[in-house]
């Protein structure tokens, strides 16, 4: 379990992986985009990744911290809420 001090709550890891999981498939939402269309921002970025292993990554909610970073960028997101608003 881990501590946040902003709030006070005490998440499991899973939680956390959860919650990094939602805001990734919800940046993707907003911008209307697919896996396959983050697979093909990725490559233009020389990162190899297979529409199936995006898909799976992001089902886990497992993935690293360079994962995201580089699927943030790739998708050309400028800002993320991490409040859920």
């Amino acid at each position: 379990m881990t501590f946040t001090a902003e709030t006070g709550i005490i998440m499991a890891d899973d939680e956390w992986g959860a919650r990094v999981k939602g805001i990734l498939k919800a940046e993707l939402k907003r911008r209307n985009m697919g896996y396959r269309e983050l697979a093909e921002k990725l490559a233009a970025l020389g990162v190899q990744e297979s529409e199936r292993n995006i898909a799976n990554k992001i089902s886990r909610g497992g993935f690293s911290a360079v994962f995201f970073v580089q699927c943030l960028v790739a998708i050309g997101a400028q800002v993320v809420r991490f409040d859920g608003d």
